[in-house]
């Protein structure tokens, strides 16, 4: 069983992983890359920083700056953001006839659970995080992100700026990828803590 740590902070740039449940291919099978594009979308609205990432196949690694969330959870922001992605991964499955993916999905989903009325399991119930309070935390997570497809057991790309779904070719060119993220380095001049006015 996953333990639901709860981010206590209203502010603060996070490391967030979220993972597929029993580590399925679920992004790739369901090609919902853009889905993740999507909530990173919603978060900027609200005023917050997507400042790297990595879409794998089957999990997601993150550094989200999140400015004063006024008394709103980072836990539900980031639970709703898994929400969203696993109404539209489903959608998109059942639309590929992925049928035996989608009932391994349905065994899945424990008893409390259904009787909620959750059909489907596609995330891990909780999620990983960690609190980058030091640059060089930042940098460390920055680079295991960026790391992430060229690891060994992956081999998705020769280098980490050559795999698409991943902020790794603007830090290493200043060419933005599929999403434009924000500098880590930018945000040291932004107070995280003040509430964002939507000018």
């Amino acid at each position: 069983m996953s333990v639901r740590r709860e981010i206590t902070e209203y502010s603060g740039i996070y490391f967030i992983t979220i993972t597929c449940c029993r580590w399925l291919h679920l992004f790739e099978e369901a090609n919902a890359y853009d889905l993740v594009y999507q909530w990173f979308d919603i978060l900027k609205h609200q005023g917050h920083f997507i400042c790297a990432y990595v879409i794998m196949p089957n999990h997601l690694h993150c550094l989200i700056a999140f400015r004063n969330t006024q008394g709103q959870s980072i836990n539900g922001i980031v639970g709703k953001g898994k929400r969203f992605m696993a109404y539209g991964i489903v959608k998109r499955l059942k639309v590929r006839g992925k049928d035996a993916l989608l009932n391994k999905m349905k065994v899945l989903v424990d008893k409390k659970e259904k009787l909620k009325g959750k059909i489907h399991e596609v995330f891990q119930p909780s999620f990983d995080w960690k609190d980058c309070d030091t640059t060089k935390f930042v940098e460390q997570k920055l680079n295991y992100i960026h790391d992430n497809p060229c690891q060994h057991k992956w081999r998705l790309a020769e280098l980490p700026e050559n795999y698409v779904h991943s902020s790794a070719l603007f830090y290493v060119s200043g060419l933005q990828g599929p999403f434009e993220v924000t500098s880590y380095a930018e945000l040291e001049d932004i107070d995280l803590t003040k509430p964002w006015i939507n000018e």
